[in-house]
């Protein structure tokens, strides 16, 4: 008796008592074992080789031209699409805090997904028609939306959104989702809603007699109507909607009253059933293309808050999934991705987005790290870069995307000789993992240098190549600092979880080995440096005929690091989040330029 009340209570909690891997009672699991180290931005995991993180948006509060020209520091939750040969990303946007009025959502544009405009509104701050005014106990306009973008069966592409009430725009506090066209030439048609929220039960009834935008089936455009009809009828796709609206008159298959799933993604295995994830380990599985589902379980495997868990499949055939793996709410970081052959057994986790600058603009629940991620969603144009490509926020302020190199792997076999000669000026960097914010750019510039820039007082630029497992390394690369600032230069060599065995850093004219004063150098003159490295015997780095015991103790190392500023571990899980502060001094205006050189990189 006392066996079948506890499988009772665990299956009510929607925790599987028991049940094979791959049936209803557990979709998906991960496999590998490893835990974040939570005191690490990368969470002691090793790299996804060659992941680009590129940064679409740097908020900007006091100059909104290097923006969005609006100021607003809350920008989160981003959507993404490839459309036509150009990457389409979608965010919202307030002022300064979470769900604090008022709030749009604006669009950027990439040919390449490298290099992006500046955004646009694409749907405006809600103005409601005269006489209607916020039932209680809301106060404001604002936008929540958890997916962004359709592509019709007859090629149009649709961008939809989702107005509310502040501060809650769920269920009863939502008014509905909303939908335009965007057209091959970049201009877009007028705004409808597709679709008023069900919670009506204590407010009026949505309709077009009190809401700011006609209803779809108004458009004269009948290719249009036919649009928003296909989306609606896809199970699969609308799902996605079901945060805002739990469809209260029957519209989901997924019959889910309560607010347990959170921002669903979804992706079919192998077998060709489909599996639904959500924040928080939710997990389900529909064999009938989401006609129907089994009773969501919580996968005691994936450990995770209240981020949201992207999963699809890539076009090399196999899975991966992105989220960050821990469970600490404020503190959202690192960005990994872990990969199945199947679509069942996930394994191989890995860093995607490992960096965790300081949040520049205090605001509401403005959690610190790389989160929200979301990919290109089933069924959507795919770029044919034999790439995934994800998006996210950083400290819920600034806009990121994330170029992934297929097939997804995380330890390099053979030596390493990189001269960067075959890359054009401004290309891809092949097995290079890059961080390049706004004001911090990474590149192979004319003359086949790989070049770091750097003008952000609170960022820094960061190239790092993994090189093969070894307990003694031979490194050597060639450096030129043209100019330098108040940052030094930092030259890493770490072991598979980050832990530092040698540190080099360049300052002022002054050389330093883990922490030691071994020389000078010059600016604007070329220097090779060559440091060998034993983690097993000496414990210790060699440079210039200097000996000097390494910074810190690791059985082996495999990552070379390059970086325009100090290393750092702050914001860390002790740092309030939620403690009122005045934004960082000067952090909307660059510094004074940096830039280094470097060349011939050899590991042995």
């Amino acid at each position: 008796m006392r066996t079948f009340w506890l499988s009772c209570l665990l299956v009510g909690c929607g925790i599987a008592a028991w049940g094979q891997t791959g049936s209803p009672a557990e979709p998906v699991r991960y496999v590998g074992g490893e835990i974040c180290n939570p005191r690490l931005h990368e969470g002691g995991f090793r790299y996804a080789i060659g992941a680009e993180n590129i940064q679409v948006l740097r908020a900007n509060r006091t100059r909104p031209e290097k923006a969005d020209d609006f100021g607003w520091t809350y920008n989160h939750a981003p959507n993404l699409t490839y459309w036509n040969g150009k990457f389409y990303l979608q965010y919202l946007s307030n002022p300064a805090d979470e769900q604090q009025p008022p709030g749009h959502t604006l669009l950027a544009t990439s040919t390449d997904g490298r290099s992006w405009g500046k955004p646009q509104v694409v749907f405006p701050v809600y103005k409601a028609p005269e006489g209607v005014t916020f039932p209680k106990p809301y106060y404001g306009y604002i936008m929540h939306q958890r997916m962004g973008f359709y592509t019709a069966p007859d090629g149009r592409l649709l961008i939809v959104g989702f107005y509310g009430h502040s501060y809650n725009p769920f269920m009863e506090g939502g008014i509905g989702r909303v939908v335009r066209e965007i057209y091959k030439d970049g201009s877009m048609g007028p705004i409808y809603f597709i679709r008023y929220s069900s919670h009506a039960e204590t407010h009026p009834k949505w309709d077009e007699s009190n809401t700011a935008y006609p209803f779809y089936t108004r458009s004269e455009d009948k290719g249009f109507v036919a649009a928003c009809d296909s989306l609606l009828n896809d199970k699969l796709k609308t799902l996605q909607w079901i945060d805002e609206d739990r469809g209260t008159d029957g519209f989901y298959t997924l019959k889910e009253t309560t607010d347990r799933l959170k921002a669903t993604s979804y992706f079919h295995r192998k077998d060709g059933k489909v599996v639904g994830l959500w924040k928080k380990s939710w997990v389900a599985l529909s064999d009938d293309e989401g006609q129907t589902w089994h009773e969501p379980m919580r996968e005691p495997s994936l450990i995770m808050a209240g981020g949201k868990n992207w999963g699809q499949r890539t076009a090399d055939g196999r899975y991966a999934m992105c989220y960050n793996p821990i469970e600490t709410q404020p503190y959202r970081y690192p960005l990994i991705v872990t990969t199945s052959d199947d679509g069942i057994l996930f394994d191989d986790m890995c860093v995607l987005h490992g960096e965790v600058p300081p949040r520049r603009f205090f605001g509401e629940n403005k959690d610190f790290g790389p989160c929200y991620v979301r990919g290109i969603t089933e069924g959507e144009q795919q770029p044919d870069d034999n790439c995934m490509w994800v998006t996210y926020s950083v400290n819920k302020e600034d806009i990121w995307i994330t170029r992934v190199p297929l097939s997804i792997t995380r330890e390099w076999k053979g030596s390493v000789n990189d001269d960067f000669d075959s890359i054009e000026p401004k290309g891809k960097i092949p097995n290079w993992n890059i961080y390049r914010p706004r004001w911090a750019d990474v590149y192979v510039d004319d003359l086949h240098r790989l070049c770091l820039n750097d003008s952000d007082r609170y960022d820094y630029a960061r190239a790092l190549r993994v090189f093969e497992t070894t307990r003694k390394a031979k490194i050597s690369f060639d450096i030129l600092i043209e100019k330098e600032q108040e940052e030094p230069f930092e030259v890493d060599v770490t072991d598979a979880h980050g832990e530092r065995a040698a540190s080099l850093r360049f300052h002022k004219g002054q050389l330093s080995l883990n922490g030691k004063q071994i020389g000078t150098y010059t600016e604007g003159k070329t220097r090779h440096v060559t440091l060998e490295i034993d983690t097993d015997g000496t414990g210790a780095t060699t440079f210039a005929g200097q000996t000097i015991p390494n910074l810190h103790a690791v059985k082996s190392v495999e990552r070379l690091s390059f970086r325009t500023g100090a290393y750092r571990n702050l914001p860390n899980r002790d740092t309030p989040n939620q403690k009122k502060h005045n934004p960082l001094d000067n952090c909307d205006t660059p510094c004074p330029l940096s830039r280094y050189f470097i060349d011939n990189v050899s590991v042995r």
